[in-house]
């Protein structure tokens, strides 16, 4: 019986016969194809695929590399397999709003993401009730302009003993360093506000709302070492009108950031993600 239980993502300069090399070469393992999608990007020459497929049960990513090996150098690809059969590992990083981190822990629960919270990271005590209840380890993480070095330190160690695949901060209140960005480029998801025009600093809603905006939203991104403008994975925006107060714009950024977080860290942990320059290829 057949699964998707590999997923092979790729990306090279396009030319003739890249998806024929690849195909023919799973074919050569026994493997079915369940999902292939694939997208050539004008503007930079660049051709992008991912295929879901499975595989007999003798067949392992191992296999799969080594047998995939004369294609990706013949087209010079750059390639990743993963082996859905293990449950990706992640650490969420919060500060005091909560609402992004218990929407994230109720989709694992019921089983719309797939993954495994290996430990939950705050600069502040509040959502240590949370990981309790959840029996996720709780690490208070307490930084400022003095410890910030060593408090990153303490973060990286955390990740690395835990094999984090991906880190994602739900609404943590803190600016990473540039170190730690580069360091951890492509593994980290931040999920921010995001106004037309922007509002920046302290109570962006409230500015939003003493300049009349008609729409609001939020934005999930990988994080770099430049705030906020890291490659896009998912957005979603909302109406609002002039009889809104404050705090009703607060409650539907709330929901809209949940969501959009949430998204982008499903399509992350499947893999449906690839890296294009400062943007990115989200396949559906």
């Amino acid at each position: 019986m057949f699964v998707p239980n590999f997923v092979l993502t790729l990306s090279c300069t396009d030319k003739p016969g890249i998806v024929a090399g690849v195909t023919s070469e799973l074919f050569g393992l026994g493997a079915n194809i369940a999902e292939s999608n694939q997208f050539w990007d004008r503007d930079t020459g660049r051709f992008f695929m991912r295929i879901a497929f499975g595989a007999p049960e003798t067949v392992t990513k191992d296999m799969i590399e080594r047998m995939l090996r004369p294609v990706v150098e013949r087209f010079d690809m750059k390639t990743a397999v993963a082996d859905e059969a293990r449950v990706p590992r992640m650490i969420i990083m919060v500060s005091r709003f909560d609402h992004a981190l218990r929407h994230l822990l109720y989709q694992i629960r019921v089983g719309w993401l797939r993954a495994e919270v290996a430990a939950i990271i705050s600069n502040h005590e509040d959502a240590r009730a949370i990981a309790a209840a959840e029996n996720i380890p709780f690490h208070y993480l307490r930084v400022n302009k003095q410890n910030k070095a060593e408090q990153e330190a303490d973060v990286l160690k955390v990740i690395l003993d835990a094999d984090a695949d991906l880190v994602v901060l739900a609404r943590y209140m803190q600016i990473l360093s540039d170190q730690l960005s580069t360091r951890l480029f492509g593994k980290v998801i931040n999920i921010h506000h995001s106004f037309l025009p922007s509002f920046k600093g302290a109570k962006p809603y409230h500015q939003a709302h003493e300049r009349g905006v008609k729409i609001i939203g939020a934005t999930a991104h990988y994080v770099t070492p430049d705030l906020d403008e890291g490659p896009i994975i998912e957005q979603e925006t909302a109406r609002v009108t002039h009889a809104m107060s404050p705090d009703d714009l607060i409650a539907v950024g709330r929901d809209i950031e949940s969501r959009v977080l949430a998204r982008a860290v499903k399509s992350h942990l499947e893999n449906r993600v690839m890296l294009n320059g400062h943007k990115t290829v989200v396949f559906s």
